[in-house]
């Protein structure tokens, strides 16, 4: 039903996601490991996330009656210099991924595959919600500065998100 080259794209999407998945998951022990619980408890979810967008991709290329194919995944990065840097690097991910949203969308348009089109439609909405999502997040740290006491909130408050 989608053509190869659409669907090797979405199988390289949903590798993205893994890895997605997989970066924030490290950033998730990064935080652990400092003792920050409610920036893990807040990349434990974004992970989650990830997780659940692969699998978007996945059960859509089977709808479609093509073929899955995961590839290895890369090694993340496991430390930073502080919450302020791995927020920062998640933000330039998120940018990233919308990039490659954008791009898939591109294509499928190209291919004239209107179905898939439709599909990647609910990624386009969710990639904004994503990237406002870590910058408001970003300007917070730069608001907060070296504040102990403020990091120590901003930890409570991001790590609420994990229970909702």
């Amino acid at each position: 039903m989608i053509s190869e080259k659409m669907q090797k794209a979405l199988n390289d999407q949903i590798n993205a996601e893994l890895f997605s998945s997989y970066l924030y998951l490290s950033m998730a022990a990064y935080f652990e490991a400092e003792n920050w619980t409610g920036f893990a408890g807040w990349m434990k979810k974004q992970s989650r996330e990830e997780y659940e967008h692969a699998m978007k991709f996945f059960h859509y290329l089977t709808e479609v009656g093509s073929r899955v194919t995961l590839e290895a995944l890369e090694k993340p990065k496991t430390s930073w210099t502080s919450p302020l840097e791995a927020y920062e690097e998640a933000h330039k991910h998120e940018l990233y991924i919308t990039k490659r949203i954008n791009d898939l969308v591109t294509l499928a348009q190209a291919e004239k595959d209107y179905a898939t089109n439709n599909f990647l439609q609910w990624f386009i909405d969710e990639q904004v919600e994503e990237v406002a999502s870590v910058d408001q997040i970003v300007n917070k740290f730069k608001l907060v500065g070296d504040n102990k006491v403020a990091l120590y909130m901003l930890d409570k408050e991001l790590g609420s998100r994990a229970s909702s």
